[in-house]
Parts: C-alpha cells; sequence; structure tokens
C-alpha cells in the first residue's frame, strides 16, 4: 500500500470523553463462497470462527469482533430440516438447502461486519479489502444485479446539537459531489437505498438561521425522512438519543441504536485495482474537515443556495463542479 492509499484522520480525532473516535465498517462483496470467505478473513485477521447461526460466524480479534454473514435475512433462517416439518420435506431438506446455498451466493451479498474501530487503526480493513481482492472478491461492477455497498458508521466528536447540525449541513451541500466522487454503479443507482434526503428538508436545515434543540433536529429530520433509506442515515443515531421519539415516526427491528452517524452511499467496488477503503474514507473526511471550520461551512450553504437560483450561471455550470473547484480552492482535496 503506498502513502496515497492510506487513511486520512481528521482535526476532531477525539469524542467529548478524550478518547479516539471509532468507526464501523460493513463491507458487501461476492466472488468467494461463505466457508470461504470465513477461513480466509479469519486468517487474515487473526481469529478462531464461531459459527453463531447459519450463515452467521463470529470472529474474534485483537481489534475486537468481526461477523461474517450472508446478507439476507430469510435464507440465514431457513431450516429445512425442522422437526415441526414432514418427514418427506426434512428427508430432502440437505439437497435442498444444497441448491438454495449455491443461488444464494451467487446473487446474495457476504458481509463482512467490523467492530468499532479507532480511526487509526483503519489501515487493518485497508489492507483487507486489498487482500480480499487478491483472493477473487468481486463487488457491484461485477453483474448488473448486484448493489453492493461499503458502509460506514463514524462516531461524532459530540452529540450536541450544533456539532449533529453542522454534520449534516456538511453532508447536504457535498451529496453531489460525494455521489460523483463514489460513480455509484447502475445497479446501486436503482434501488432506494442511498436516497438523497427531501429537498425541502435540505431547504430548511442550511438556512443560516437553523440552530434546534436536540427534539426538534430530530422531529424535522424525521417528518420528512421517515425511513433508513438514504444515504446517510440517521435513525440509529435516534435510536441512541431518544428511542420512544424515533418510534413515534419509524418502527423497524432492523434499526441498530448506537451514536454514529451511518454512512450508505459508497459502492463496493472492491474488483477494481484502483479502488481502496481509504478512497471512500479520505472522501468522508472532507466532510469532517467541513463540518469542522464554521466559516467555511457557512459560505458553502450560501453558493448552494444561490445555485438553486435561476441565472446564466447555474444554468452552465452543475453544483458538483461548483463544489469541487470550491474544496480544491480551498485545500481540502
Amino acid at each position: 500500500m503506498n502513502e496515497a492509499n492510506r487513511c486520512k484522520l481528521p482535526e476532531r480525532l477525539n469524542n467529548h470523553e478524550g478518547k479516539e473516535r471509532r468507526v464501523g465498517v460493513e463491507i458487501e462483496l461476492s466472488g468467494l463462497g461463505y466457508e470461504e470467505l470465513v477461513q480466509h478473513a479469519a486468517r487474515l485477521l487473526g481469529g478462531s470462527p464461531v459459527l453463531i447461526s447459519r450463515y452467521v460466524t463470529a470472529l474474534d480479534t485483537d481489534a475486537g469482533r468481526f461477523s461474517i454473514e450472508l446478507d439476507s435475512a430469510p435464507i440465514k433462517d431457513l431450516d429445512l430440516a425442522d422437526e415441526r416439518l414432514p418427514q418427506s420435506i426434512r428427508e430432502l431438506g440437505s439437497h435442498a438447502m444444497e441448491v438454495i446455498d449455491f443461488a444464494a451466493e451467487k446473487v446474495v451479498p457476504l458481509e463482512i461486519v467490523g467492530p468499532p474501530l479507532a480511526f487509526s487503526r483503519l489501515a487493518l480493513i485497508e489492507t483487507l479489502v486489498d487482500e480480499l481482492r487478491e483472493l477473487g472478491a468481486e463487488g457491484s461492477r461485477d453483474a448488473i444485479y448486484f448493489a453492493f455497498g461499503l458502509q460506514l458508521n463514524p462516531e461524532l466528536p459530540d452529540l450536541e446539537p450544533a456539532t449533529i447540525v453542522a454534520y449534516l449541513q456538511a453532508f447536504a451541500v457535498l451529496y453531489d459531489w460525494l455521489k460523483a466522487r463514489h460513480q455509484i454503479d447502475i445497479s446501486r443507482k436503482f434501488t432506494t437505498y442511498i436516497e438523497p434526503w427531501s429537498s425541502r428538508y435540505t431547504e430548511k436545515l442550511i438556512a443560516d438561521d437553523y440552530n434546534p434543540d436536540l427534539e426538534t433536529l430530530m422531529r424535522d429530520y424525521l417528518h420528512y425522512n421517515p425511513t433508513r433509506n438514504k444515504a446517510l442515515d440517521l435513525l440509529p443515531l435516534f435510536a441512541y438519543l431518544d428511542k420512544e421519539l424515533l418510534a413515534g415516526y419509524v418502527k423497524d427491528p432492523r434499526i441498530k441504536s448506537r451514536p454514529t452517524l451511518h454512512y450508505r452511499l459508497p459502492d463496493c467496488d472492491i474488483d477494481n485495482p484502483r479502488w481502496h477503503l481509504s478512497t471512500v474514507w479520505n472522501d468522508w473526511v472532507v466532510l469532517e474537515q467541513l463540518a469542522a471550520h464554521p466559516d467555511h461551512l457557512a459560505e458553502l450553504r450560501r453558493l448552494y443556495r444561490e445555485a438553486q437560483t435561476f441565472s446564466f450561471h447555474n444554468l452552465t455550470h452543475s453544483w458538483r463542479e461548483t463544489t469541487d473547484h470550491w474544496l480544491k480552492q480551498h485545500g481540502y482535496v
């Protein structure tokens, strides 16, 4: 791995307790069989695999517990050997499961779910991704029906409303730039997993006088975006902050409570030799840096509002181009 591929660190490296911030990484991929992936991950990460349930394996390592899963609850829970089933079905069960397993591993992503890692330890995931590529791992570009993602769950530096708002504003103005940088594969463009926020919400969010308390912040977001299927999903954070308030808008057992953002936008392009975890992470750090500089964030918000008006400049320049120029001019990229 050369220096250009290493994961950068943001200025705000510690949380409100003075501890280094952590991030969870989720990687969806194909190209390897389930057992093959488990064995490779165990060797590369240095852990002993323990089968938790069908298609769910825990891997305890020095860095924490990784989970290797088939990303499909119905298939993971399927048990044709269940004694409650008729004997005739159970007798055919093992053969049927072999067929189901073969088909599932061709079209359903395998997923590596990492533990919360200190930002400075992301080289571990960078190396894992690069080595799995060499072993034959494939990402979204390999087939039209693949829609594999690489998801980040970065811990916030603190949970003050003003801090959260700064991150949301930074994401809102950088969304088009980030989407272009990740070159979203056509298979994911047709899914609902990475939708932008409601335009009416974004308009409210980036106003100069938007300074909500925590309850207002949550209610504003949930009024316009009551779903997990957003490129930056806030529901895990809201479940951590106020589970009862969240339940008034969204009830979904898949929501996991945690003091993090849930960044769902990037593809997993693991079979592309020019793509690395740091390709995604370093773009996220641009958002981190923008959120940490109020004057710059205010300026880019102003430009974003101006870009929504009718003018010759706006007809001949995209917001993505304007963002890219501004970020280069101010030393962010």
